[in-house]
């Protein structure tokens, strides 16, 4: 059996637990109790003040006190988000403040005699993930409080939380609203992550495992359930995992064992085990470790870090279930019907238990498009909404559901004419997807004979497929940081290399066009912290892509020397991002003619050819072409990034996701004068990025010359039919004299010329 040797915080907090099993054992009441601990914590942590709010009739009541004034309680009350005490209980955060005025919500209560205590302390006391109540600690003097106390004090929240629950003294029922079963129709919205429409009942993921007991009466007894747990959890896992089927190899395998990873992961044990050192039970040691991830979560503006907590917080629901023998969740049940899964979170291992005949849908009230949950259910072909508020609430066991991840909502409940509307949609849907894939082997050309190169951005080693799904012309964009995204480390040279070649070899003789890594920003690696400023006010114009790539010559070297090698014998095409001057290209472009050398020098094959291409996102860089384009085989314009660095408007802002248009004069008048110096100097120039994706828009890129467009795979056959209805030297007549008027309602005018002259705008 493993020694654990107790940390000074699991001491503080046993010691304090040992006195309060006696407190809760005793026969007086909850009031006589709640006055008795706050004294056990005050003394035990030399604190003049200890309190104790309560979530009653929506209001944060004050309900017990050491060291602020008797007449107080029942008397004080906060809003949740008022004071610190609210904040603490509507955020579910702890705070630790050596001066509490400084607080922007320090809220004065005279009546409590606080004015006295100056550092202030708060933790939430936490059951079924929502806050409540507070515990708060308080003292004279100026000074934060330790984390060996901050911890003691997260640990007997989680046990009053069991003191005031057994007691009636919370509502449980405060912040569920309406109860689901009484309530109509419902349409809630949401956030797509996995493109889609789906028909079938509500089926909830999981029961909630409810901690009824957390003081532990043998410490080595809990232990020994805990490592029994991760033993079958870890069982578990590895047999899913090996058991997993996707029809082809994919970057979701790697994901799949990034979460094995953590499984294994002895930070994660080793703070479970310290939390049953402080004496908890297995179960409230698993829940109290969860509440911290969450926690963290909360605070994590990083979403590549927040989805592998996501991970974590899968797994620690995984174990809970064993530990506690409640083991049951939908997908061990059985799906009996069509359904649609609804769950707070997944993790990919959750995913896959699920009989993929049955399971025609999910709808998360988290989860984000990098998660690795949206990863799988991608190669799953499930459908997936995401973001969707209150969904546990809204929704009752065995609803009908109608699911459109296209339209992002989900329809609870609904009317026959609202059925009937969908199965509309869907009919229309796979009508138009039959319709477009007809298209699938006819070339793009225009109705005057200009053909047109379609490709389609791709990230992972199964997107190759849609090549000959939609009949594309090649992959106009390889987005190759990916695989750094889902990798727990650096991934290495020789893995690099079999992405890529697979990669070519699922093309064909069809380009793939692979971009370097952009990564930095708001697209952080935790093993690469040294070389990214954490906290950039503006990440997305900060340290990342070819800026952080050259700052760090090493991985650059290594992804060169990969996609040299995997192309061995065929021509590569490699683009560099985010070049904002001549010199970077030069320096990339120097890098990758190194590593091409030293290659050859030692006898390895190469490339036969290599095509090389920036990409021009940057505005600056378009004052700069005359010098740039000398020196590249083609151009592509990011129209994603463009757009908001021309409008110095952050595309992730929902008030500005609207407000400007990509046929606004300001951008086609840019991309015009792109396009011609392009022409002029003989350079091939095209677009990848969603603008390119939209018929209309793409009908206007095409009006200011542009002739490849690399778009996402969906909408491949919407822009065929497009262009094949499109005579392309009428709008370029037309193009001119709109740009040159440059009315506000461009849009208007563009799409009013698509209706005149019969072109397919679906």
């Amino acid at each position: 059996m493993p020694v654990h040797t107790p940390t000074p915080a699991a001491t503080a907090a046993r010691e304090i637990l040992t006195r309060l099993h006696d407190v809760m054992a005793g026969r007086t009441n909850a009031q006589s109790k709640l006055s008795h601990v706050v004294q056990i914590i005050g003394e035990a942590l030399t604190s003049e003040v200890c309190s104790i709010y309560l979530l009653r009739e929506g209001l944060l009541e004050l309900y017990a006190t050491r060291g602020l004034r008797q007449d107080a309680v029942h008397v004080t009350k906060l809003a949740l988000g008022e004071g610190l005490v609210g904040t603490i209980a509507k955020y579910v955060e702890t705070l630790n403040l050596d001066e509490a005025t400084s607080h922007a919500e320090f809220a004065y209560k005279p009546e409590t005699g606080e004015d006295l205590f100056h550092s202030f302390a708060g933790v939430p006391i936490v059951r079924r993930e929502r806050a409540v109540g507070v515990l708060c600690v308080q003292h004279e003097a100026s000074r934060r409080y330790d984390d060996v106390e901050i911890e003691a004090l997260q640990t007997v929240a989680m046990v009053l939380a069991e003191l005031i629950a057994a007691a009636g003294l919370i509502d449980e029922n405060i912040g569920g609203g309406m109860d689901a079963r009484d309530a109509g129709p419902a349409q809630l919205p949401g956030l797509k992550l996995v493109e889609g429409m789906a028909r079938g009942h509500a089926v909830f993921h999981q029961p909630r495992v409810i901690v009824e007991h957390s003081i532990a009466e043998d410490v080595e007894v809990e232990r020994q359930r805990v490592y029994s747990a991760f033993r079958q959890m870890r069982e578990q896992i590895e047999r899913m995992t090996s058991q997993a089927e996707f029809g082809s190899i994919g970057e979701h395998q790697e994901v799949l064992e990034t979460y094995k990873m953590f499984a294994y992961d002895e930070g994660w044990s080793r703070r479970i085990n310290e939390a049953i050192s402080s004496g908890l039970t297995a179960e409230a040691a698993i829940e109290r470790v969860q509440q911290r991830q969450r926690m963290r979560m909360r605070e994590i503006s990083d979403p590549l870090l927040a989805d592998r907590m996501h991970d974590l917080e899968d797994l620690s629901n995984r174990l809970l279930r064993i530990v506690s023998g409640q083991l049951g969740t939908a997908a061990q049940l059985g799906l009996r019907q069509d359904s649609i899964l609804i769950a707070r979170n997944l993790g990919p291992a959750e995913l896959l238990e699920y009989d993929r005949r049955r399971l025609k849908g999910v709808v998360l009230e988290e989860g984000s498009l990098t998660a690795h949950v949206t990863i799988v259910a991608r190669a799953m072909g499930i459908p997936v909404l995401g973001r969707t508020k209150d969904i546990r609430q809204r929704v009752v066991e065995g609803d009908l559901l109608l699911l459109d991840a296209v339209q992002q909502r989900v329809v609870v409940r609904p009317t026959a004419t609202m059925e009937e509307a969908f199965e509309a949609r869907l009919s229309i849907t796979h009508k138009r997807r039959a319709e477009f894939a007809a298209l699938r082997d006819l070339p793009a050309m225009t109705t005057d004979g200009v053909r047109i190169q379609l490709m389609v951005n791709a990230g992972l080693r199964d997107d190759a497929a849609a090549l000959d799904v939609t009949g594309a012309d090649g992959i106009g964009l390889f987005r190759t940081e990916f695989q750094f995204l889902v990798s727990a480390t650096m991934p290495q040279r020789e893995r690099q290399q079999r992405l890529y070649k697979d990669v070519m070899d699922a093309a064909g003789d069809r380009p793939v066009i692979f971009r370097t890594v952009d990564i930095g920003g708001d697209k952080a690696l935790p093993y690469m912290k040294a070389e990214q400023h954490e906290n950039e006010e503006n990440p997305a114009m900060g340290w990342r892509a070819l800026r952080l790539a050259l700052g760090r010559d090493a991985l650059m070297k290594a992804q060169a020397r990969a996609l040299l090698e995997a192309a061995a014998g065929r021509t590569l095409h490699v683009m560099f991002p985010m070049v904002s001057e001549t010199w970077e290209y030069e320096a990339a472009h120097a890098i990758f003619e190194d590593q091409r050398k030293w290659l050859a020098a030692r006898g390895k094959m190469g490339p036969g050819a290599v095509r090389y291409g920036a990409m021009l996102e940057v505005p600056a860089l378009a004052e700069m072409l005359d010098q740039l384009l000398p020196k590249l085989d083609f151009l592509s314009i990011g129209t994603n990034d463009l757009t908001q660095f021309l409008f110095a408007a952050d595309r992730g802002n929902p008030k500005l996701a609207e407000r400007y248009d990509w046929l606004s004069p300001a951008i086609l008048r840019f991309l015009a004068r792109v396009s011609a110096k392009c022409h002029e100097m003989g350079v091939p120039v095209g677009v990848c990025g969603e603008m390119g994706g939209r018929p209309l828009e793409a009908m206007a890129l095409l009006g200011l010359g542009i002739n490849r467009l690399s778009i996402t795979p969906a909408a491949v056959g919407p822009v065929k039919a497009m262009i094949r209805s499109l005579d392309v030297g009428a709008i370029r007549a037309a193009m001119p004299p709109l740009l040159e008027e440059a009315p506000r309602d461009l849009r208007q005018r563009i799409e009013t010329w698509a209706e005149e002259h019969g072109v397919a705008i679906l």
